[in-house]
């Protein structure tokens, strides 16, 4: 699956344009038209070993991992739907930030516990609602000094 929803666009002629890919779905948007039906009939988990949020100073920013202790995969809330420009596409579903996030940025992705992965999957959506919360429980940063951004070498 592609990541990120296509966000079809116009140019000022009218023409379409390329379209940009929305990675990330607000928790609190879900009932929004881009999101409500892949949300009420298309929920997935999305399998990751950690995340990264840009931390610092615009210009300079590095990447800051967290990750689950004693957890090396955890699920992440995900919905996805059939596209027409690329396919399966899925976007993830995104939260407040817990306090172990919260002074690097301001949203998280919703990080699902194993026993609700069921819920989140099959359950009604106002149940599923629910699960989109700030992580309860404890998480491990690993700051880095590795750019956010990679630039490209100039040509010149």
């Amino acid at each position: 699956m592609t990541w990120g929803f296509p966000l079809v666009l116009k140019g000022k002629a009218g023409q379409p344009l390329k379209p940009k890919p929305v990675n990330n779905t607000r928790a609190d948007k879900l009932d929004s038209f881009m999101w409500r039906y892949s949300f009420q009939e298309r929920r997935c988990l999305i399998p990751v070993t950690e995340f990264a949020e840009a931390e610092g100073e615009k210009g300079s920013k590095t990447r800051t991992w967290f990750e689950l202790p004693d957890e090396p995969i955890f699920g992440v809330a995900g919905i996805w739907r059939d596209t027409p420009e690329w396919g399966p596409a899925y976007s993830m579903v995104m939260t407040e930030a817990c306090i172990h996030v919260a002074d690097v940025h301001d949203r998280m992705p919703v990080i699902l516990r194993r026993q609700d992965w069921g819920d989140w999957l099959d359950g009604p959506p106002d149940q599923a609602a629910l699960l989109c919360r700030p992580y309860p429980d404890l998480m491990v940063r690993n700051r880095t000094t590795d750019p956010w951004v990679q630039r490209r070498a100039s040509t010149r």
